[in-house]
C-alpha cells in the first residue's frame, strides 16, 4: 500500500471521469485505493484538512434520495476544501418539465463547476452529461447500471481488514437484479482476484452478468459454503416489478441473514452491506450490530476517504 499521496503515480489513471469500474484498468482501481488508504489513515485527525481542492466548485445533483452517499460525497469534498453547491431537484425546474440536458447546460453555465457528482435513475445519465461538460462527472448511482464508488469504497474495506482482495470469496446475496452496487461490485471485485458467488433466488437474478466467472447459486447454504465474506443487498421494490418477492418474512426465511446461515460461510467470516438495511427483511439485526462480524459502519466511514481520493485523482491531475 502507498504511504502518501505523493507516491500515487497519476500518470497511469487516463480517466477523465468516473463513469464505472468497468471503465478502470487494475491499475487505475489500486490507485484510489492507494490514496484512499491514506486519507482513511488520517481521516480521525480534526487538523487533517489537506485544502487541496480550495477554490474549486463542486456540484452534487442527486435525481434519487441519498442521504449517506450524499453526505459522504459533501464531507469528502470540504475535507478538500472546496465549496459544495447542493442541487435540490425537487424544488427545481425539473419538477416544470426541464430536461436533464438543459438542466446540466444552465448549471454549468452558471456555476462552471470544477466536477459534478450526479446520482439518476435513468441508465447511462452520467455518461450522457460527461459530454455536455468540460469537468469531471462522477456517478453516485444510475439506474441499476453502476454505483463505482460504492464498489470502490467497499474494497477498501475488504483491503484494509484482509491486507488483499486476491483469493478473497465474497458471496453477494439477495436483489441482485435491480442492484448497482452487485454490479460494480462484481467487476472490480473479480478484476482484483476474488472469487463471486451471487445468492439469490431466481427471480431476482440478472439475465447476464457483466463480468465471467460469476457462480450463481439458489439457496445460502450452497452459497455461503466457503466465502470469507457474506455481502448483503437490500430488495429494490421501488424498481421490480410486484409480486417478484411474495412476502418480506418468507424473503427473510429464506435468504435473510441470520447467524445460523452464516454459520454456512468460513468460520469467522464478515458481513457487509452498502445499505440502507431493511433489518429483518435482508439481514438480521444481531448480525448486522455485531461488532465482531459486521464491517457496515466501516463501509459507510470508508465512504469519505474513498470520495476524496476520487476527487483528489480527478481535478489535480
Amino acid at each position: 500500500m502507498q504511504s502518501s499521496p505523493q507516491k500515487v503515480n497519476r500518470r497511469l489513471f487516463t480517466q477523465k471521469h468516473l463513469i464505472g469500474i468497468e471503465d478502470l484498468s487494475v491499475d487505475e482501481i489500486n490507485i484510489i485505493l492507494d490514496l484512499a488508504d491514506y486519507y482513511a489513515d488520517h481521516l480521525d485527525e480534526r487538523e487533517f484538512k489537506p485544502d487541496i481542492l480550495r477554490g474549486a466548485i463542486i456540484l452534487t445533483l442527486f435525481f434519487e434520495d441519498s442521504t449517506r452517499t450524499r453526505t459522504s460525497f459533501e464531507m469528502a469534498a470540504k475535507r478538500l476544501g472546496a465549496d459544495v453547491v447542493n442541487m435540490d431537484v425537487r424544488t427545481s425546474s425539473v419538477n416544470k418539465g426541464e430536461s436533464l440536458l438543459d438542466t446540466i447546460q444552465t448549471l454549468h453555465a452558471m456555476l462552471r463547476p470544477d466536477a459534478i457528482i450526479l446520482r439518476h435513475n435513468e441508465f447511462g445519465a452520467p455518461k450522457f452529461v460527461s459530454t455536455l461538460v468540460d469537468c469531471p462527472v462522477i456517478n453516485a448511482g444510475d439506474s441499476w447500471h453502476e454505483h463505482p464508488t460504492q464498489a470502490l469504497l467497499d474494497a477498501l474495506t475488504l483491503r484494509r481488514r484482509f491486507k488483499k482482495i486476491d483469493g478473497l470469496t465474497i458471496a453477494i446475496c439477495g436483489d441482485v437484479a435491480h442492484s448497482r452496487v452487485a454490479t460494480s461490485n462484481m467487476i472490480l471485485l473479480t478484476r482484483l482476484g476474488a472469487q463471486v458467488h451471487v445468492v439469490a433466488p431466481e427471480a431476482l437474478l440478472p439475465q447476464k452478468f457483466p463480468v465471467p466467472g460469476i457462480r450463481t447459486f439458489g439457496n445460502m447454504k450452497d452459497g455461503l459454503a466457503g466465502c470469507d465474506v457474506v455481502m448483503m443487498l437490500r430488495n429494490q421494490t421501488e424498481r421490480m416489478q410486484a409480486g417478484l418477492v411474495k412476502s418480506d418474512s418468507d424473503f427473510f426465511r429464506e435468504f435473510g441473514l441470520t447467524y445460523e446461515k452464516l454459520a454456512f460461510a468460513k468460520p469467522g467470516a464478515l458481513v457487509m452491506h452498502p445499505g440502507p438495511m431493511n433489518r429483518e427483511v435482508e439481514i438480521a439485526g444481531d448480525v448486522a450490530d455485531d461488532p465482531a462480524r459486521s464491517l457496515i459502519l466501516e463501509q459507510v466511514r470508508n465512504g469519505v476517504p474513498t470520495r476524496m481520493a476520487v476527487m483528489d485523482i480527478l481535478l489535480k491531475k
